[in-house]
């Protein structure tokens, strides 16, 4: 059989945990103290559960609070902080906060009971891996074990039979092992002597500097006398029997005493009062070692303040940081109400009040004789103590200023660095207070490194103040870069676009973004010109949009007081006065204005005529529009104002252009039942007539018969060529209704009247609304899609030479099927043939198109290709669009 040799060590383990518990017991058993056994069980608790530190917490019965009776920990300072503490039962977050305070993450909390009667708590504290069920197991044994060694005491610890004189002498040991915290010992003392002698409660008295008695600590004692005391104190003897308690006097000479109360108070035994004496002695001793302990750890919290000081002066390098921090710290460490720290002018030599507090008058001029005195014959001094300044002959020359600001004492400690003096610091007690020698140090140590502290500050500052000159700089180049860059964009985008509507909505966009405007306005001239319209408008902050809008959006009298404002072509800074004059928008800005808002309204005009007016509006009186802006804005609106004028004569011309292109585009469409028409055109940015065209007739045996062509060229001669082709179908398609011979007798036509190098590409196409037979013939033209209600697409492949180019051509005619709900889609090239940076539309995006939309209604349908068309270009078309749809309903 093998064995695993975890598991025998596992074994062993929890063999030695157990053996650990049972000694503790056979300790209690054998007479060792209470407080050894919960030790005993704390040590063997941790061995066995792997804790890392572990708590015996038993219920006080006097508080009802968990006093810590045991501690074990690897950690001696710890096992020091955690002794003696107390919680409150119901406190639920202490358990964790002392495991966050330790950073041991892992908490586990058992109760001691007897019972249903709960006497303490074991609590276990580890960093990693949770309590397994073993390790639980073993603590709830140890737990246990506690709960037998409380059992033999009143339950809480306290013992009810006195103890024996040699244990009361042990008791005192404990209590001057613990003279840590003053009054943590003052009130251990008290538990010990009570439980010890098994009185009802013990009070520990100390003497003030008044030798008055006051209560450092005390144990089951409901009420507080100070007259046996002082009467046990006045009779000079070290043991005294008062009618309800014992006074033992602490010290030689007496500093305080130990009273302990009965409900009848015996005569002790010379063994009882021997050990009690021996007791009061030790404890004595702990009361001295914790009080010496409290003024080491002064001392050593104001060396920590020190070290605080210069560390975060040194981090912060900030110089008014700095002071106010030293100030702060001094006044507090200390307990000064009136100091401060003075500066020199490194080039001016004079002196300033760089920090201070509780100071009023002219106490500058006190300490420039402080500087005076460490410059000449104090120099060399670290520090400078005048204890009654207004006697002092040295000070004579400031005795007025003395009694004006009040100060009685001065210590006045030199900044230097190296042998530069810099500055002072300077503390003015009242009179009869003087520094330790201790306190002296301090500060003195505090001066020399303030002294530097001050120094790396001002370098630091002024490092700062060079480094901020030349951001400053910096940022104004960058400023300038961006100003001719953004005017540079402006050009490029104003000769770019040829839309008015592009133009004015790039105009507002560039104010704002250029300026950091909240919001900015086109207005222009009504037909009328009686007023002017906003045409473009930019709000910054959403939020904003409505309440701007409401105003800026209102339409402006152009009044001639307005017009004349604008006759020398500068902007005009509005003000609340002009504002209500001018009335309209512009006085719904008064309110605006009246709180520091700027508005400011900028022509833009040619030498013949003002265009509009651009509205610049800046809410926050933070940013207000300044002369510099005007004239950016000035020199930007006059690019515009070239930009608005090619842009509206590009409106005009493009106008004439689209009306002659639509005359040649048919107005009405041929009724016929069983057959739904659609049809859209849309031309591209030019300003030349297009060439695509197409129409309907309805031929004589009731079929419909649509020619869609694209007449080369752009212009006149194009509009020429699309009206001859109209002419060509409506003349022609009645005699020869047929695809192939419709086109064969087209083409002897176009090749006759169109010029050299021209020609005509043109579908023809009819279809039966009866049966849905569709005839399909093709002059070099992009192929007809028909698509079928399920959005199955396919190409009519009709193939053909297009018209004008050779004469004597014959065309094949290609037939297909329309089911009802399908539809055939004929369209130009400008549809396919469309451009995204050197990416074409192309056949398979028309398709994919086609078959996602092929339910929509004819007239839908085609406006579907044309809006896809638009959307993959970015905007603008980049040649003229036409589609037919035709739907066999």
């Amino acid at each position: 059989m093998s064995i695993d040799p975890g598991q025998t060590r596992e074994t062993a383990e929890g063999a030695t945990a157990l053996e650990a518990l049972a000694g503790g017991l056979r300790g209690l058993a054998g007479g060792s103290s209470l407080d050894d056994a919960l030790e005993a069980v704390a040590d063997a608790a941790a061995l066995a559960a792997g804790a890392e530190v572990v708590v015996v917490r038993v219920v006080d019965e006097s508080t009802g609070s968990l006093e810590a009776r045991a501690v074990s920990a690897a950690s001696t300072s710890v096992a020091a902080e955690l002794q003696g503490t107390r919680v409150a039962p119901s406190d639920g977050d202490a358990l964790h906060a002392t495991g966050h305070r330790l950073g041991l993450g892992v908490v586990l909390e058992l109760p001691i009971e007897l019972g249903e009667r709960e006497l303490g708590r074991l609590q276990l504290f580890r960093s990693a891996e949770s309590f397994t069920a073993t390790e639980q197991a073993l603590g709830r044994l140890a737990a246990e074990q506690a709960a037998v060694a409380l059992a033999g005491t009143g339950g809480n610890g306290k013992i009810v039979q006195p103890l024996p004189a040699g244990e009361l002498l042990r008791l005192g040991g404990d209590a001057l092992a613990t003279g840590l915290d003053e009054e943590r010992t003052a009130q251990e003392i008290a538990r010990l002597a009570a439980q010890g002698t098994g009185a009802l409660g013990a009070v520990v008295w100390r003497l003030d500097a008044d030798l008055q008695p006051y209560v450092a600590g005390a144990f089951g004692a409901e009420e507080e006398d100070e007259r046996d005391i002082v009467d046990a104190l006045a009779a000079q003897t070290a043991f005294t029997v008062k009618s309800d308690s014992w006074v033992l006097r602490l010290g030689q000479p007496p500093f305080g005493a130990l009273q302990l109360r009965f409900e009848q108070p015996l005569v002790p035994s010379d063994d009882v009062l021997d050990a009690l004496t021996t007791f009061a002695a030790r404890a004595a001793h702990a009361l001295r070692s914790s009080e010496r302990a409290r003024r080491q750890s002064i001392e050593l919290e104001r060396s920590r303040a020190l070290v605080a000081v210069v560390g975060q002066a040194i981090a912060q390098l900030s110089l008014a940081h700095t002071l106010e921090t030293a100030i702060e710290r001094i006044a507090e460490l200390l307990g000064a109400e009136r100091l401060a720290v003075y500066l020199l002018e490194p080039e001016e030599e004079r002196l300033l009040e760089a920090a201070g507090r509780g100071l009023a008058g002219p106490h500058t001029r006190v300490a420039k004789r402080l500087v005076e005195l460490a410059r000449g014959p104090l120099r060399g001094h670290e520090a400078m103590l005048i204890e009654d300044a207004r006697a002092d002959l040295r000070l004579a020359p400031v005795r007025e200023q003395l009694a004006e600001t009040g100060i009685e004492n001065v210590v006045g400690l030199p900044l230097r660095v190296r042998e530069d003096l810099i500055g002072l610091l300077a503390l003015y007690p009242p009179r009869g207070r003087t520094l330790t020698p201790d306190e002296l140090a301090l500060v003195t140590a505090l001066a020399a490194q303030l002294a530097v502290a001050v120094q790396n500050a001002r370098l630091h500052e002024e490092v700062k103040r060079r480094d901020a000159e030349r951001r400053e700089a910096l940022e104004a180049e960058q400023q300038a870069s961006r100003t001719l860059r953004s005017l540079y964009e402006i050009s490029r985008t104003f000769a770019q676009s040829l839309s008015l509507e592009t133009t004015l909505e790039a105009l507002v966009h560039t104010f704002a973004d250029l300026l950091e405007l909240d919001a900015v306005g086109i207005r222009m001239p009504d037909e009328r010109g009686e007023a002017l319209v906003t045409q473009a408008l930019h709000v910054r902050d959403e939020r904003m949009s409505e309440a701007v809008q409401t105003i800026l959006l209102r339409p402006q009298a152009l009044s001639p007081r307005l017009r004349s404002l604008f006759a020398g072509g500068r902007p005009l800074l509005l003000d609340p006065q002009i504002a209500r004059e001018l009335g309209g928008a512009y006085g719904l800005l008064v309110p605006f204005l009246e709180r520091g808002s700027t508005t400011a309204i900028v022509p833009v005009s040619t030498p013949a005529e003002v265009l509009g007016t651009l509205t610049l509006l800046s809410l926050d009186p933070a940013r207000p529009l300044g002369e510099a802006d005007l004239e950016l804005a000035l020199s930007v609106a006059g690019q515009a104002a070239l930009a608005l004028e090619n842009a509206r004569l590009y409106q005009q011309q493009k106008r004439f252009a689209d009306t002659m292109q639509r005359s040649l585009l048919p107005r009405v469409y041929p009724k016929i039942e069983g057959l739904e028409v659609g049809d859209v055109y849309e031309s591209s940015a030019r300003l030349d007539v297009g060439g695509d065209v197409y129409d309907f007739l309805r031929l004589d045996d009731g079929r419909l018969a649509v020619a869609l062509g694209d007449v080369t060229g752009h212009g006149i001669d194009a509009a020429a060529d699309m009206a001859m082709a109209k002419f060509v179908f409506r003349s022609l398609a009645r005699e020869h209704p047929e695809p192939g011979d419709f086109l064969a007798a087209a083409n002897q036509v176009v090749v006759g009247e169109v010029a050299p190098n021209k020609f005509i590409t043109m579908l023809y196409l009819t279809v039966d609304p009866a049966t849905g037979a569709v005839a399909c013939g093709c002059a070099g033209h992009p192929w007809p899609r028909l698509v079928t209600p399920a959005g199955e697409v396919s190409v009519l492949e009709a193939r053909g030479l297009a018209l004008g180019i050779d004469p004597g051509q014959t065309y094949s005619e290609l037939r297909a099927d329309l089911p009802p709900g399908g539809a055939v889609v004929l369209y130009t090239d400008g549809v396919i043939e469309a451009r995204r940076e050197g990416e074409i539309y192309g056949d398979e995006r028309l398709d994919a198109l086609l078959a996602a939309q092929a339910t929509l209604p004819a007239a839908q349908l085609a406006r579907a290709v044309v809006d896809d068309c638009r959307v993959f270009t970015g905007g603008d078309l980049t040649d003229d669009c036409a589609v037919v749809a035709i739907r066999r309903t």
